[in-house]
């Protein structure tokens, strides 16, 4: 009942969402056919926003936009000829969600691990390493990454591409720079959750029958270190889906944050607010994936 009831509230907050982001991309300076050169003619002009409805009122817009969304079509592109909005997520969204989801695992590979290890280590140089590691890559941008690994791995030494999503080699440097700013934040999580579940009664008892901490901390620390990191990760994944217009920028990786970006700059309403509304899916969805994978580590979590 808890997830069906999640599920129902979700459906007024799409909305809310939409007519907000329908309300704002609208009440910003500027329209998505205005140029540095006068229209040829009023009568133009007046006929390019009848094509589009954008004479009508505000509010008859937006019931017209809600109507079309019932259908699944999010609407044509003001600024991209010959393509709607569910073209353009078509093409961009298995991009940015390959990306995502490289960064993703990138983060937790590196990250669960290091965590770990300063974990076990504490208070020893491994710990002391291990926790400068973690601080240092949460410290640099990725925009700042991006540009130095570039420099050093495709220019210097020529192991992969400058740039452009076209090979597996094309995939490692910005998949890198999107995720190594995660790698610290799910570092420090993971060591946090380790100590606290070394303190648990469960784990005392283990060790009073003479285990080893190492193997004492996979066994029976391990998987309930790893419910606050999975609190965080899908956060961290719908930011890494979200938030990759820059690196995608960047490395001239044709994803749908590039078309985000271009749009809000262009005014072009409907890719706006679609892409807007989908980020927000995204959202609630991973949140809720979260709430589903808490229950399957920890049968003790309950939700009413």
């Amino acid at each position: 009942m808890y997830f069906l009831r999640r599920i129902a509230f979700a459906v007024p907050l799409l909305l809310v969402i939409s007519a907000l982001a329908f309300l704002l991309v609208h009440l910003a300076p500027g329209g998505p056919f205005d140029t540095e050169r006068k229209p040829a003619s009023p009568e133009i002009e007046r006929n390019i926003k009848a094509k589009y409805h954008l004479d009508e009122p505000l509010w008859k817009q937006y019931g017209r936009y809600l109507g079309d969304l019932l259908h699944g079509d999010f609407g044509v592109s003001l600024k991209y000829r010959n393509h709607t909005v569910n073209d353009i997520i078509a093409q961009g969204l298995p991009v940015s969600m390959t990306l995502g989801g490289l960064a993703f695992w990138f983060a937790m590979g590196i990250g669960l691990p290091l965590g770990f290890f300063t974990a076990v280590g504490r208070a020893t140089w491994v710990d002391h390493v291990g926790s400068f590691l973690a601080v240092l890559t949460v410290c640099i941008p990725s925009f700042v990454i991006a540009p130095i690994l570039i420099l050093v791995f495709a220019m210097k030494l020529n192991w992969f591409p400058v740039a452009l999503w076209n090979s597996p080699w094309h995939m490692v440097l910005p998949s890198i720079a999107l995720g190594l700013f995660f790698v610290g934040k799910v570092a420090r999580i993971m060591r946090e959750g380790m100590l606290s579940a070394a303190q648990s009664e469960f784990v005392t008892a283990a060790r009073s029958k003479g285990l080893g901490e190492t193997s004492l901390m996979l066994k029976h620390a391990f998987r309930i270190a790893l419910l606050p990191v999975l609190s965080y990760a899908g956060p961290m994944l719908a930011d890494l889906l979200t938030g990759s217009f820059i690196v995608e920028n960047i490395f001239q990786i044709p994803g749908i944050g590039v078309f985000l970006v271009n749009s809000s700059l262009n005014r072009d309403y409907t890719v706006v607010v679609g892409l807007s509304l989908l980020y927000a899916i995204l959202l609630i969805g991973l949140n809720l994936a979260v709430d589903f994978a808490y229950t399957w580590l920890d049968p003790r979590v309950k939700y009413e």
